[in-house]
């Protein structure tokens, strides 16, 4: 599935297409250069969700819970990550086996650790600002 995104304002209806799409689906890699808008997009899929708190980036975290009426969001940022073992000691498998929904941005810092089914959902940056975001079930 390919989505062009010309603005911000796009980003809901992207979101609400993702969630229904993938609706049985909980582990959701994000690839894109930095700035590409990766958060900003994990941002309207948890208001897609049904999150009502305030979302941000983990990137100090490594990880951000948010709750939702079907469980938890785990929103993991794994940018500052200087190896997979630093993902196992913060029992990275306890979140992504879960069942509930885990949404990882910098999964490539872990390529040892990647569960076998995720939905990888990868965002570049066209002309003007625009986006494509290209979302695929693994």
């Amino acid at each position: 599935m390919k989505i062009e995104v010309k603005d911000l304002g796009e980003l809901k209806e992207a979101a609400q297409q993702v969630v229904k799409t993938f609706s049985d689906d909980r582990i959701f890699l994000f690839y894109g250069n930095m700035g590409a808008g990766k958060t900003t997009f994990i941002n309207e899929l948890c208001l897609a969700l049904g999150v009502t708190e305030h979302t941000s980036s983990p990137t100090f975290s490594i990880v951000n819970e948010y709750s939702i009426p079907q469980g938890s969001i785990y929103h993991f940022d794994f940018y500052r990550l200087k190896n997979e073992m630093e993902a196992l000691d913060m029992g990275y498998e306890e979140y992504f086996y879960s069942g509930d929904y885990c949404f990882v941005e910098w999964s490539e810092k872990i390529p040892n650790l990647i569960p076998l089914h995720y939905v990888k959902i990868a965002i570049e940056v066209l002309e003007n600002q625009h986006r494509l975001i290209t979302i695929e079930k693994k």
